[in-house]
C-alpha cells in the first residue's frame, strides 16, 4: 500500500515534487552565463514590481524587455513573488541562475529540456536571443530509469517538471520530479507495524522522538544528539549532514519498533522564525534550516513506507498544556513537545478513520 501524506494545503503544495541534482558541462558557457545574468536581473526587477503589487500579466510584459522569453519572464516574476513573501522588502539577489516552470501541456518544460542516454543526460536550454544551448548532465545512474520515465510522461503531456540551472562552483541542473514518480522508483517496502505513532520535535542541537500507541500511552522515548553543530564556526555542510543522518537513524529505529505513523510539525503554517534575546540562541535559530530538515524527514519517511502527518504546531512548545505535560510526566521541554505532536497526530488519525 502506498504511503500517505496528510497536512495543510500549504504543506501539500510544497511536497508535489522532489528535486534531484546533476552536474552539467555546457558546450557554450558564455551563452549560458549571459542567459543567467539576464534571468537574475529579471528576478531583481520582478521584486520591485512585486512590492508594488503588479499583476502577473503586466509584470511578464515588463520583464520580457529584460529577458525576451515569456516562460523565463513568468518564472522570474513568480520567484520574485515568493522571495518577497518570505523575506519582505529585504531581498538581495547576488547569485546568477536560470529557471523555467514546468507544465505537462508544454511537453514537460518549454525552456529547459532533457533527453536520457545510457550513461548521461543531454540538456537543452533555450537562449532567448538565439538557438538552444546544449550540454551533458551527469546524475547518479540510479536516477536514469526515473528520468527516462519522466521524459516519456512529458512527451505524452502527462507530467511536467520545473528546472533550474545554477552556478555556485560549476554549472548544476536541478530537476523537480513529481513526488509519486520519485517514490515509485525509490521507496522501500516496510513491514506492517503495530499502529504506533511517533512524534518528532526537530531542534538545532537534537532530535526528540516519542512513540505512543492508539490509546495515547507512551511506548518509547529517544533523543538523537548533534550538539556540536551549534558551535561557532562549525561547518554548515557538516552540520546539515549530521542532522539529516540523525533523522535517518530515527526512522530506521521507528521501523524496528513497529511504528506506522510519523508526525511532524507543519512548519509551512509558520511564516517567520522567532528570535530570542540570547545571542547564542539567535545564532542557533539563524543557522538551523528547520524547514529543510522537515522536507528531508518527510520524503525519507515516505520512502521507508511510513504514513506521514503534519500537524499545526500551535501549543506544542509554549502553552499551559505543554507546561502541564512537563510537570505530570517529568519530561524536558523537547520531549514534551514531541509527545504533544504525537497526540495531535493521533487525533488526526482518529478523525480520518
Amino acid at each position: 500500500m502506498r504511503s500517505k501524506l496528510i497536512g495543510s494545503k500549504e504543506a501539500i503544495d510544497n511536497f508535489q515534487f522532489v528535486t534531484i541534482n546533476g552536474r552539467v558541462e555546457f558546450e557554450d558557457v558564455e551563452r549560458i552565463s549571459r542567459i543567467a545574468y539576464y534571468y537574475s536581473k529579471a528576478v531583481k526587477a520582478g521584486i520591485n514590481l512585486a512590492l508594488k503589487g503588479v499583476s502577473l500579466n503586466d509584470a511578464v510584459k515588463e520583464l520580457y524587455n529584460i529577458i525576451p522569453y515569456a516562460f523565463y519572464a513568468e518564472t522570474a516574476y513568480k520567484q520574485a513573488l515568493a522571495l518577497v513573501e518570505n523575506k519582505g522588502s529585504k531581498v538581495e539577489i547576488k547569485k546568477r541562475w536560470i529557471a523555467c516552470r514546468g507544465n505537462k501541456a508544454d511537453n514537460g518544460n518549454r525552456g529547459i529540456k532533457f533527453h536520457v542516454f545510457q550513461d548521461h543526460v543531454e540538456v537543452r536550454v533555450k537562449d532567448p536571443w538565439s538557438k538552444w544551448v546544449h550540454g551533458k548532465a551527469y546524475f547518479g545512474k540510479e536516477y536514469l530509469p526515473l528520468l527516462s520515465e519522466l521524459e516519456e510522461l512529458s512527451r505524452r503531456k502527462e507530467e511536467g517538471y520545473g528546472a533550474v540551472v545554477s552556478f555556485k562552483h560549476y554549472p548544476m541542473i536541478h530537476l523537480q520530479i513529481p513526488l509519486w514518480l520519485y517514490l515509485k522508483h525509490f521507496s522501500s517496502p516496510k513491514p506492517k507495524g503495530y499502529g504506533l505513532i511517533a512524534g518528532f520535535d526537530l531542534n538545532s542541537d537534537r532530535l526528540n522522538v516519542v512513540v505512543i500507541n492508539k490509546d495515547g500511552k507512551v511506548i518509547a522515548i529517544k533523543t538523537f544528539w548533534y550538539s556540536d553543530v551549534t558551535r561557532p564556526g562549525f561547518p554548515k555542510g557538516k552540520a546539515r549532514a549530521l542532522r539529516l543522518n540523525a533523522l535517518s537513524q530515527a526512522l530506521i529505529f521507528l521501523s524496528r519498533v513497529g511504528v506506522d505513523y510519523v508526525i511532524f510539525e507543519d512548519l509551512f503554517l509558520v511564516k517567520r522564525r522567532k528570535f530570542t534575546r540570547s545571542k547564542s540562541g539567535n545564532r542557533k535559530v539563524s543557522r538551523f534550516a528547520k524547514r529543510q530538515m522537515l522536507i528531508h524527514g518527510v520524503i525519507k519517511a515516505l520512502r521507508l513506507g511510513f504514513n506521514v502527518i503534519l500537524v499545526n504546531p500551535k501549543g506544542t512548545t509554549n502553552s499551559e498544556n505543554h507546561d502541564r505535560i512537563m510537570r505530570e510526566k517529568g519530561f524536558d521541554r523537547h520531549t514534551a513537545s514531541a509527545y504533544l505532536i504525537a497526540l495531535k497526530g493521533l487525533e488526526v488519525i482518529k478523525n480520518n478513520e
